[in-house]
């Protein structure tokens, strides 16, 4: 059996495994427009290099990515300032809450990496800073490294984070008093809610992250996005920090470089291999998907398709 019918065979036996488990976790509820999505849904997709893909599911349905986008935020900025970056951001897992704010204060505004929420914010910062039109020219770089020119942000999800995002605007104010905001803070947040707001499919996200299996570069096309070392470092960010306080728990299970949001998604990448896409709106008590680590930590077990 060649390894591509492997793929699939081993997509098909975790996803009706992780089907007939029962059904925990719940919607992130505490954004009134996440709260309306149906939570039945779920589904997968996997980008190979070699280009056999394969999806499943509710793969081609369309769903809130959320902080998953902060990785994409990361690169467009990782792009710009290059390695002065980690003068405003650091790189350690944070071992608390993606809206903590309590690491803050000991190390003087200084978050402890760029994928929880304090972090986050300091590279939209920075992003605002660097770009005359931020919102504009972040949604074209996703277009672009997607190639969908009809990508566009939820505006109704934006506005219903903003309704609710108090913490945030607490983390941005708390890092400014710090002088780690260059910018209005409502500039900053309004960006930043907005990017979170990317609506995409499994297969579309799946195919948006390949650069991260292809060492920097586009897999359609080869376009360079980052340098290969710095495609490292993205990797590595993800597989240490990629699902907050939860990310030896994703190391552990399933053994791939990732990133979470409260959509419900969770994005994987094998480097020099595939990268993976799966959503199932309900979360576990760390605000991960409960069926989408499942899936994925079985995949892997079967597959035996891992970094390690």
């Amino acid at each position: 059996m060649n390894r591509v019918v492997n793929y699939q065979q081993c997509i098909k036996e975790s996803y009706q495994y992780v089907k007939n488990l029962p059904s925990k976790g719940a919607l992130a509820d505490y954004i009134p427009e996440l709260a309306r999505v149906d939570d039945s849904k779920f589904g997968a997709y996997m980008t190979n290099l070699d280009g056999e893909d394969f999806g499943i599911g509710d793969d081609l349905e369309k769903f809130s990515i959320q902080s998953i986008s902060k990785v994409l935020t990361l690169t467009m900025a990782y792009q710009k300032l290059g390695e002065k970056i980690w003068e405003r951001v650091d790189v350690e897992p944070s071992g608390a809450k993606f809206d903590s704010l309590i690491l803050l204060d000991t190390n003087k505004g200084i978050p402890r990496n760029p994928f929880i929420n304090s972090g986050a914010i300091v590279v939209c910062d920075i992003l605002v800073s660097q770009l005359g039109d931020p919102k504009k020219e972040f949604l074209q770089f996703v277009r672009d490294l997607a190639d969908l020119p009809e990508l566009e942000y939820s505006k109704e999800i934006a506005s219903s984070e903003k309704s609710c995002g108090y913490r945030n605007v607490a983390l941005c104010n708390y890092i400014k008093s710090f002088g780690n905001i260059e910018n209005d803070p409502s500039e900053v947040l309004d960006f930043y809610f907005l990017a979170c707001s990317l609506m995409m499919t499994c297969q579309e996200l799946s195919q948006c992250f390949g650069f991260l299996a292809n060492r920097g570069r586009r897999i359609a096309d080869g376009k360079k996005i980052v340098s290969s070392s710095q495609s490292k470092r993205l990797n590595a960010l993800m597989m240490t920090c990629g699902f907050y306080d939860e990310s030896g728990e994703f190391a552990f299970g399933v053994g791939l470089p990732g990133k979470s949001g409260v959509g419900g998604g969770i994005v994987a990448v094998y480097p020099k291999n595939y990268t993976f896409a799966v959503w199932s709106p309900k979360l576990n008590l760390k605000g991960n998907s409960y069926l989408g680590m499942k899936f994925l930590e079985d995949f892997t077990t079967r597959s035996e398709l891992t970094i390690f």
